[in-house]
């Protein structure tokens, strides 16, 4: 089916990202699949996660479909745009509607996006991981695409203002190997090792990223045991 929407708003958000002269240094998008059904599991740190996860997908010519809150879906501009790129409306009240269409669409071979953490974590550190993305692997008969983002929340996160103008930020993506989510393990157990992996890619991407923090206040997006002064998590 053709797609009208999404291909256009990926254009936008590269001329916006060329105007903003983000510097993306991005590493393993060959191990996301050019065809068949996968969940993509990333860290969520910033509002456009969800963008720069996308972005990732590009290389490999996948369109992912994201899970997202369903209040999203109800404002009079994302929500249009948001149906029409078919992403996956999250009401919490009713997440096993969504968990089914979520699941519909892996066994016909997209790619469906999940923050596992179900919130934006404001220490920028790991928090806990809920078992939904391993579960649906397993039932679909898909792998799991664990990645990392780093640097996302300098741009827009929660608590802070935006930072729509041209800082130059570098913005660091890391994609690990898929891993298999076995129909016999149990779903904590597979939860767990994606977890792990994420924090791995995470610790991958901020030892390659170039902190240059633009005065000596400008320390807010760095985790604490890093130096920074964020929050504890």
């Amino acid at each position: 089916m053709a797609e009208f929407v999404y291909p256009p708003v990926i254009g936008a958000a590269r001329t916006l990202f060329r105007a903003l002269d983000l510097k993306f240094d991005i590493a393993g998008t060959e191990h996301i699949p050019r065809r068949g059904g996968a969940v993509l599991v990333s860290n969520h740190i910033g509002y456009l996660d969800f963008v720069f996860c996308g972005l990732a997908a590009r290389p490999a010519k996948r369109l992912v479909r994201f899970m997202a809150k369903e209040s999203v879906f109800r404002h009079k501009v994302s929500g249009p745009l948001m149906r029409a790129m078919k992403h996956i409306p999250v009401d919490r009240t009713q997440g096993m509607h969504a968990y089914k269409h979520a699941l519909s669409a892996l066994r016909s071979g997209e790619v469906i996006g999940v923050f596992p953490e179900a919130t934006i974590s404001e220490s920028f550190t790991l928090k806990t991981f809920k078992s939904g993305a391993a579960r649906l692997a397993q039932e679909a008969g898909v792998p799991l695409l664990p990645m990392a983002l780093w640097g996302t929340q300098r741009l827009w996160t929660k608590g802070h203002k935006r930072e729509l103008g041209r800082h130059h930020f570098p913005i660091t993506i890391r994609i690990g190997e898929p891993i298999a989510a076995d129909a016999a393990e149990q779903a904590e157990t597979i939860t767990d090792r994606l977890r792990a992996r994420v924090q791995e890619l995470l610790e991958a991407a901020q030892r390659a990223y170039p902190v240059r923090p633009r005065h000596p206040d400008d320390t807010w997006w760095i985790p604490a045991h890093l130096g920074g002064t964020a929050p504890g998590a």
